[in-house]
């Protein structure tokens, strides 16, 4: 027996652990109409055991969704906020306990304000959080719209006639609901008697009836209805006497809720309509007569009921005894008895006799009554009419109630009740004595516990008949059987209990209760119970645990990652030492106090076992490696010492601590069970020594230069440490945040940051670690887009005893702030003015110097304009800037394509086979426009851009300039035979040119001949030494006055 509660407390202990607080509240939504009575269930489950659950009611409105609006609690009599405390205090609304664990909140009158969400929150009576402890519901309060009319008015019938009342009943509810519709029939005799049911149209559209209407209804002499949307028409043929009364119309509308129950969300009566019936001569009478009403227990009772009424044989009527509501026996038209079932007993003894002594008079007989006889009875007659279908309508009247008295037979008996001690310690036996005096007859004693408090259950130890025989009750018979439960008789008013090895759970009220019985002289009713007296006795058991106490301590409750600590579990028990103790280390990790609830229970450590043995739990602290035990020889201090403490051994430590003792069927018991106080051991990290240097500073850069920026580290928490970098900029002072450029971790790994994808700066970005403490960000190529504030955000990173990196600390350096700037402009173009005049027909040569430009990689677009005069019949200067014209001459773009630019020079073939363009060297170029012309006159300059290409390879504009005015003037050429042979090309030709290819071969036809004729010769030249004779080529010059080379037409796509 000892085994399986041992096993049973286990069970509940480890149910328990694992149980999870749930708070379950009625689902929503639910809609009420205003004025309704509102009820809210709340239940909360997974709680310890033995503690009363308290309710706390709150609301939040739709106007205030966040606030919560408290309204009333179990446990605060001020909870509510004074929108609600009022109704609290008048009771309209409160709070229904059902059980320790559950209860209802009730408004009995809903206002639309109450409309929101409705919240049940149980306070936490664990120790420790586990589980929900609120749940919420959502409450809609409607408008009540239901009406019920009907005209008030007073009704006089015969009976046998017809009556017909009708009942208007509508709403205009927009949810979906359901009405029910009945009428009722109200006894104006009685207010206080329920009313009567005629017909109901339910709220599922069936019809039904009350009990007495039922076979009214199925001969058709009872309907109703339904005669328009809103109305229904009662109609009842053949009226009768019991039709009487108040008559009404009664609406119920129905909604139904998200559990799929229905609930009466309004319930609404119309004015009565009072109908008179005047009865024909069918009505009867009831009287119930007796000698007398107060009886001694042994005596007999008759009772008679007698029908007053015309043609009693020839009516059908049944008469029903009642007892005290019970029913006694019912005697039909064929005067056959039927009894109720606590009477067959009886009657069957012969104590009770049922039967119809005349057609108008029933008897009841009752023989040797008891005390349990005493009470009202009643005589119930019911007739039974034959309608014309041939069913049955029954008429009931009943009699006055008739009080009868019983005086049982009164025993003296007395008890007194003594023990060997109020207060025995565990193991003692404990001993009762119940001595019973004033005794006449036989006697029969029950031995009953109840704990202290009384509050508990009754138990029942043993007993012993009125034969001396004893019987052990069901808690205590398997402790009987091993002698420890002893009951005797040792005299016939003496008993005794003796409970031997006495537990802390025999400690409680012990009730002697004995009953005297008489001999009746029946069978099976024989003995009588005349009297009963009992005793009660107090038994203290002083257990061994009440000395048995458990502590915990530790020097060291914070300690940094590496370092060691103690902790000691002191036990001190002041009982026998043979009772062994069994001590376990429990944790509970500071990771899993945060998380999921059912991840939150201590873990056993280490266990020392009651046979000295040491057993090691599920949880291991430092990997088993770091971790050692021992205790004393007293075994009252037992120590646990970790090394080398990581972030695992960091939480929440307990000792706990059983006192065993072995059981008289050789099993194990727990005695007692102490759980010491926690010890919280905090694991902290290291203090960080990290600096970074943080010297602001400010650097320039050209475009498509090299940008270095240092990040030194000064100081570092360990030898062993790890860094992470990352680097940020911050475009302007203004931006909304700083941009990750690149990251570099502990590993080395490195990733781009999304700016770096933005700005395309993968191919130009570069980091560099020169020493453990120095690390480079480089920017190759630098953009003007690259102006910013760089800085560095460090991590330090160190392994803590487990093998796991873990992050130390943050430190940002100091801001460089970057400009990338253009290349300095200084681009000068010649501004000297010069003033030229050209002859007609001559050459213009128009040139363009740059002495100074901003960058040796620079490119020119050059372009040539003249400014002319509007007005060509004016012989103004070009210089005059009043009606002037600005024409592009000539260009040459930085990617050394003519035309470039916004330049158009006119499209005349005569003037672009005059242009020729040269350039000497990068920074000087020239323009000649050859055989000028008088409309060739103005003012000329030359335009420069600067052009040069930046690091992402496109060419942009750095500068422009012009150059000084060229003032053009040409002078018109008078008509000579000079000029008329240059003037005509063909003409030139033919004088200057063709006669020299002729004479030319009229040379070579004579050199020929010449040749000719000394070959024929040679023999006789040579012989005589005679020289020979040289032609020599006459020397031919060309006169330059006006014969220029040939000009060189150049067109835009090509260059000199």
């Amino acid at each position: 027996m000892a085994t399986g509660a041992l096993l049973l407390a286990c069970a509940l202990l480890a149910g328990v652990a694992v149980a999870q607080r749930v708070v379950t509240v009625q689902s929503g939504p639910i809609i009420r109409t205003e004025g309704s009575h509102v009820t809210i269930w709340c239940n909360v489950t997974g709680y310890k055991e033995g503690k009363v659950q308290d309710f706390e009611w709150s609301v939040y409105l739709p106007t205030m969704p966040e606030r919560e609006i408290r309204i009333v609690s179990t446990a605060q009599s001020n909870y509510a906020y004074a929108v609600y405390a009022q109704r609290v205090n008048d009771k309209e609304i409160f709070v229904e306990r059902l059980s320790q664990d559950s209860a209802v909140l009730h408004i009995t009158k809903v206002q639309a304000k109450d409309q929101g969400l409705f919240e049940c929150y149980t306070p936490n009576t664990d120790g420790q959080y586990l589980g929900s402890y609120s749940a919420r519901t959502n409450l809609t309060v409607i408008p009540d719209s239901l009406t019920v009319t009907a005209p008030p008015q007073t009704l006089s019938k015969v009976e046998g006639d017809t009556l017909q009342l009708t009942c208007e009943v509508s709403r205009t509810t927009v949810q979906h609901t359901h009405l029910s519709v009945g009428w009722y029939l109200r006894s104006p005799e009685d207010a206080a008697a329920p009313p009567q049911e005629l017909v109901t149209l339910s709220r599922d559209f069936v019809l039904r009836s009350g009990g007495p209407y039922r076979q009214r209804m199925a001969a058709g002499d009872l309907r109703l209805d339904k005669t328009s949307a809103t109305a229904y028409r009662l109609t009842i043929h053949k009226l009768q006497p019991v039709d009487q009364g108040l008559l009404y119309c009664q609406a119920t509308e129905w909604i139904q809720d998200t559990d799929g129950s229905w609930f009466a969300m309004t319930r609404k009566q119309s004015e009565k309509a009072q109908l008179r019936v005047q009865p024909t001569d069918r009505d009867f009478s009831i009287q119930v007569s007796t000698e007398r009403r107060s009886f001694t227990a042994g005596e007999p009772l008759e009772l008679r009921c007698t029908i007053e009424a015309q043609n009693v044989p020839e009516r059908f009527f049944s008469v029903s005894w009642v007892f005290s509501s019970s029913p006694v026996a019912v005697v039909g038209p064929s005067a056959v008895p039927v009894l109720g079932p606590d009477y067959v007993d009886r009657e069957a003894a012969g104590l009770m006799t049922v039967r119809k002594e005349s057609p108008n008079v029933h008897l009841l007989k009752l023989q040797r009554l008891h005390s349990n006889d005493t009470g009202k009875y009643i005589c119930r007659v019911t007739e039974r009419e034959k309608t014309p279908t041939g069913d049955f309508i029954d008429r009931s009247k009943r009699s006055r109630n008739v009080q009868i008295t019983v005086q049982a037979l009164k025993s003296n008996i007395t008890v007194a009740l003594s023990s060997n001690s109020s207060e025995v310690l565990e193991g003692d036996p404990i001993q009762l004595t119940c001595t019973v005096q004033s005794a006449t007859g036989p006697l029969s004693v029950v031995w009953q516990w109840m704990d202290k408090r009384a509050t508990g259950p009754i138990q029942e130890v043993a007993s012993v008949d009125r034969e001396g025989s004893v019987f052990h009750g069901p808690a205590y018979r398997e402790r009987s059987s091993y002698g420890e439960v002893r009951v005797e008789k040792v005299r016939p008013d003496t008993f005794t209990l003796s409970l031997y090895n006495a537990l802390p759970g025999d400690e409680g009220q012990y009730n002697c209760t004995a009953t005297e019985w008489l001999w009746t002289g029946e069978q099976e009713l024989n003995w009588e119970n005349i009297g009963t007296a009992s005793e009660i006795k107090t038994i203290a058991v002083k257990t061994v645990e009440s000395s048995f106490m458990v502590s915990a301590s530790s020097r060291t409750p914070s300690i940094s990652f590496g370092d060691s600590f103690d902790l000691l579990c002191l036990v001190k028990p002041r009982h026998n030492p043979r009772v062994p103790t069994s001590v376990t280390w429990r944790f509970l990790p500071a990771s899993t106090q945060g998380e999921v609830e059912d991840r939150g229970d201590f873990k056993d450590l280490v266990t020392f076992t009651r046979e000295g043995t040491l057993q090691w739990g599920e949880q291991l602290l430092g990997l088993g490696t770091r971790t050692t035990v021992d205790r004393s020889h007293s075994n009252t201090n037992f120590r646990l010492s970790v090394t080398r403490a990581g972030r695992r051994e960091a939480g929440k430590y307990q000792c706990t601590a059983v006192l065993w003792r072995r059981n008289y069927d050789n099993s194990w018991s727990r005695v007692a069970n102490r759980t010491s106080n926690l010890l919280g051991i905090s694991v902290i990290q290291p203090e960080s020594k990290l600096k970074v240097q943080k010297n602001d500073q400010s650097l320039a850069f050209l475009e498509d230069s090299r940008v270095r920026i240092n990040c030194s580290i000064t100081s570092q928490t360990s030898q062993d440490s790890q860094h992470a970098v990352l680097w940020y900029v911050r475009r302007a002072a203004g931006s909304e945040a700083d941009e990750l450029l690149l990251r570099i971790e502990r590993t080395g790994a490195f990733e781009y940051g999304a700016y770096a994808d933005e700005e395309r700066l993968r191919r130009r970005v570069q980091s560099e670690r020169l020493s453990p403490r120095l690390y480079v960000l480089t920017l190759n190529r630098a953009e003007s887009s690259d102006s910013g504030t760089y800085y560095c955000l460090v991590e330090e990173w160190l392994s803590d005893p487990d093998g796991a990196w873990y992050r130390l600390s943050r430190e940002s350096s100091g801001y460089t702030q970057v400009v990338v700037r253009q290349p300095e402009v200084r681009l000068h173009v010649e501004e000297l003015e010069t003033n030229v005049t050209v002859e007609e027909s001559g050459s213009i040569r128009l040139g363009c110097s740059i002495p100074s430009q901003s960058s040796p990689d620079s490119r020119f677009s050059v372009f040539w304009y003249v400014e002319r005069s509007e007005d060509e019949n004016t012989e103004d200067q070009p210089g005059e800037e009043e009606d002037t014209k600005q024409e592009c001459v000539f260009s040459i773009g930085h990617d050394a394509i003519f035309g470039n630019g916004n330049c158009s020079p006119r499209e005349e073939a005569e003037l672009n086979s005059r242009l020729q363009f040269e350039r000497a060297t990068s920074d000087q170029y020239s323009l000649t426009i050859r055989e000028a012309r008088p409309t060739d006159a103005g003012r000329y300059y030359c335009h420069v851009e600067e052009w040069l290409l930046n690091p992402r390879n496109v060419w942009y504009r750095l500068a422009t300039n012009n150059s000084g005015f060229t003032i053009v003037n040409i002078q018109p050429q008078v008509s000579t035979i000079h000029s008329v042979v240059c003037s005509n090309e063909s003409f030139f030709y033919f004088i200057f040119f063709y006669p020299f290819p002729i004479f030319g071969i009229l040379l070579i036809a004579l050199l020929l001949v010449r040749f000719k004729s000394r070959n024929n010769n040679k023999s006789q030249e040579g012989k005589n030494g005679a020289p020979l004779l040289w032609i020599k080529e006459p020397h031919l010059s060309y006169s330059p006055t006006c014969l220029d080379p040939p000009a060189l037409s150049l067109h835009p796509g090509s260059v000199d």
